[in-house]
């Protein structure tokens, strides 16, 4: 819906995004043609964008967009995922489709996203579903904090257009790239994981889904960080009277896959 009642279709939307985010950035850049290419254009502006006032028509059509993209995904919801041990679930899939009380973003430690454009981790792929509100909403909090974001902690914010109510981001452990984790660095992904189920917990929720945090370009050696999530997890659900009904395991690769079936259902 464009200013004056008029309704536009979503190329029509994709363009309108497109030239305002190009007119802000006050630079001139072509356009390409085929939808797929903008589509990507307009990714990518979301992705370098730094964090400042938008327009309310921009929002608009911008929440229409991604709404109507959302909803034309094969969505998730906790009853239709089969595999489970108590509480505890694992499932295979993208975590924007999730229709989960929250997801959990591996965070970097400014909490605003990946400015790469259009990189495949977890942080941008997030951000990119769920639009510019999310960016601004993190930069006010770490405005409030006044500090970068200590590894291990979390913080709330809304999903916005995403299936999922919530967003909880935590940063995790990075891992020099030829080192093994330290005793400390398995203590800080520990306390990822706690930290989000406590917030959870705070904010009653009732479900929650975790990336594998740190096994991506923060190198975590994935069979670890998994053994470290699923008992911290296990640990954290027995010493506490936690509110959460469902607690999610999401994985991408079948391999992933694989090393979190054997750690969860190995008995």
């Amino acid at each position: 819906m464009l200013e004056g009642g008029i309704k536009i279709n979503g190329e029509e939307q994709l363009d309108f995004l497109i030239n305002y985010l190009i007119e802000e950035r006050n630079e001139i850049i072509d356009v390409p043609d085929d939808y797929s290419d903008k589509r990507n254009l307009f990714r990518a502006l979301m992705n370098v964008r730094m964090p400042h006032e938008v327009s309310d028509e921009f929002l608009k059509v911008q929440d229409d967009f991604l709404t109507q993209e959302t909803l034309s995904k094969n969505l998730t919801s906790v009853d239709e995922i089969e595999e489970a041990k108590g509480k505890i679930m694992l499932w295979q899939g993208d975590i924007t489709t999730l229709k989960v009380d929250a997801i959990v973003n591996a965070a970097n430690s400014k909490l605003l996203g990946c400015f790469i454009p259009l990189h495949n981790c977890i942080d941008n792929v997030i951000h990119s579903a769920s639009g510019v509100q999310l960016r601004d909403e993190c930069n006010r909090m770490m405005k409030e904090q006044g500090c970068d974001e200590e590894v291990g902690k979390a913080k709330i914010t809304d999903a916005y257009n995403l299936p999922s109510k919530y967003v909880i981001h935590t940063v995790g452990p990075a891992i020099p790239q030829g080192s093994e984790p330290s005793d400390d660095d398995c203590d800080k992904l520990a306390s990822c994981y706690k930290s989000c189920l406590a917030i959870a917990d705070e904010n009653g929720l009732e479900s929650i889904a975790f990336c594998s945090i740190s096994t991506g370009v923060f190198n975590f050696p994935q069979v670890l960080a998994c053994k470290i999530a699923v008992k911290t997890v296990e640990d954290y659900l027995k010493a506490n009277e936690s509110g959460l009904k469902h607690v999610i395991f999401d994985v991408f690769s079948d391999s992933s896959y694989s090393i979190y079936k054997r750690e969860l259902f190995a008995d």
